[in-house]
């Protein structure tokens, strides 16, 4: 909404039953540059406000009326949401005493004239009313959008990607300004991006149909300037001659906001005449949060990347090749979170077969990494040595121990014997093994132990009998578990599938990926096995 000036003439509302009057008050309003509306008494009065698409900024209205008072013409003017802002003077040639006023004034009414009424009076009088309610509408309007722009700030920075960002911005701006808003970010990664916030309330659409050259000009604008915020009020015609909003050549208001040192550019372009006085620094705030959120983002996948790649460092290079398993692993890090995960599997050839593991560590920390790590080298370590499933979970829960780790962990092994007939598993508070002989149903080996890190005892290894075609598969809680879902149908589920699968443990991986989608809220590895 545009500021209106405090001497700008207005429109106002003229409430008198009297026409000689309703003629005199007008011609004084008219003459001093104001737009007059007439009634005759309370009703119609109201009834044209409640018709009136447009408010009058002004109500005069006489005390003395045929149909109501004066008095409580404006008290339901100031009931109604819709009109509560609207303000009254009260005129009366015989409502002229002390108490008459005072109860004017009392029931709403911003000031009160008596008649015969002098023209400068009524006039400085209308001045004064409105320069107040011009003042608080600019003052409640500029909070409005203060508070608006928090807001459309805090939501900049759970934008997923610079296209969402852009999109949050124009929406944003459309509900700050009321207006068409165009918003151009560019960064070195991602180049120019487009997007539009209109105000039919649909989501901004990329604007390709907006002519490229347009939003390099108004990059090009910032671009003149060090790094800050600037704006500038610019004709259409000087940014590629079109106003990709409307099609026209008005002026623009195009604020624009450049990161030092980086490639993040916000600009952030609407009309003109959507801006009051007060609006200018409102929009420079919007364009340099939204330049600020775009360098939080490379900062963020930057960050992300090296997380990545670090985590990645933790875990085994490939798969051994085996006699006794087709070996097939899957591992998809949390993508809502630049910290490292806990997840981790192994596959290592020992001396008393092939030994699996699939495991946990709580949480998404350095810690976790850190505990992760550890854990890996110390199983690898304690199953070259020969012990068997059940004696590495408790070496590693004494190691847990002796260290002092800050997080605690769930592990499920498995130890494939060489004559290929038999898998000893044992676990520690992890998700079950999965078993899918040939031509049967799936099913979980739910005997477990307690988690690593407790330093309780753990039970012996359970020996399940196999055969070749047998699939066994072992997955973390990042695969099944949903907030809100139900961990045990979940995995009723996941049997289901397994029963179904193709016997190739790559087809295996990919089926179970594909039936249950990973949300990113959580790492997710899977580990699947086909006995030879």
């Amino acid at each position: 909404m545009t500021a209106v000036p405090a001497d700008a003439g207005a429109t106002v509302l003229l409430v008198d039953d009297n026409p000689t009057n309703r003629y005199v008050l007008g011609a004084y309003l008219r003459r001093a540059g104001h737009e007059v509306v007439e009634a005759e008494d309370g009703g119609s009065a109201l009834e044209l406000l409640r018709r009136s698409p447009g408010l009058p900024e002004l109500a005069v209205i006489d005390v003395r009326l045929p149909d109501m008072t004066g008095f409580e013409v404006c008290e339901v003017i100031k009931a109604d949401p819709r009109t509560t802002r609207l303000p009254v003077i009260h005129v009366s040639a015989s409502a002229i005493s002390v108490t008459d006023r005072a109860q004017g004034l009392n029931r709403g009414a911003d000031a009160y004239l008596t008649e015969p009424v002098a023209s400068n009076e009524l006039l400085a009088t209308v001045a004064a009313v409105l320069r107040y309610a011009r003042a608080r509408q600019r003052a409640e309007t500029l909070a409005g959008r203060l508070s608006l722009l928090n807001s459309v700030t805090l939501d900049f920075y759970h934008a997923d990607d610079v296209a969402d960002l852009a999109a949050k911005a124009a929406r944003g701006a459309q509900r700050m300004f009321g207006t068409d808003t165009l918003v151009v970010v560019r960064t070195a990664e991602d180049g120019l991006v487009q997007m539009i916030g209109t105000q039919d309330g649909a989501a901004p659409a990329s604007a390709a149909e907006a002519p490229e050259r347009f939003a390099r000009e108004v990059m090009r604008l910032q671009s003149r300037a060090d790094a800050g915020v600037r704006l500038e009020m610019v004709p259409a015609g000087r940014l590629a001659g079109t106003d990709p909003l409307t099609g026209g050549t008005r002026a623009l208001a195009v604020a624009s906001a450049r990161v030092k040192g980086t490639g993040s550019t916000a600009g952030v372009v609407l009309s003109q005449d959507a801006l009051g006085d007060d609006d200018h620094e409102v929009l420079t705030q919007l364009a340099h949060a939204c330049a600020l959120s775009l360098e939080a983002l490379r900062s963020y996948r930057e960050e992300h990347t090296l997380a990545l790649t670090l985590q990645r460092t933790f875990l085994p290079a490939s798969l051994p090749a085996s006699p006794l398993a087709e070996l097939a692993v899957r591992y998809l890090p949390a993508s809502q979170t630049a910290e490292i995960g806990g997840d981790f599997y192994e596959a290592l050839p020992v001396s008393g077969g092939l030994l699996l593991a699939v495991g946990d560590v709580a949480g998404h920390s350095l810690d976790a990494a850190v505990v992760m790590g550890e854990l890996r080298h110390a199983l690898r370590a304690y199953a070259l040595e020969g012990h068997g499933p059940d004696a590495v979970l408790s070496r590693l829960d004494r190691l847990l121990q002796q260290v002092d780790s800050p997080v605690g962990a769930t592990l499920c092994v498995a130890l494939v014997e060489e004559s290929g007939r038999a898998v000893q598993v044992a676990n520690a508070g992890h998700l079950p093994l999965a078993v899918v002989h040939p031509g049967e149903k799936a099913y979980f080996v739910h005997d477990h132990g307690p988690m690593l890190g407790l330093g309780l005892s753990h039970p012996p290894a359970v020996r399940v009998p196999v055969r070749p075609g047998t699939r066994l598969v072992m997955v973390t809680d990042g695969l099944l578990e949903r907030r809100g879902g139900d961990l045990d149908e979940a995995m009723e589920r996941m049997a289901d599938v397994l029963s179904e699968a193709a016997e190739d443990a790559q087809d295996v991986c990919e089926l179970l990926l594909a039936s249950f989608p990973p949300d990113g809220r959580d790492d997710v590895a899977l580990m699947a096995a086909r006995l030879l």
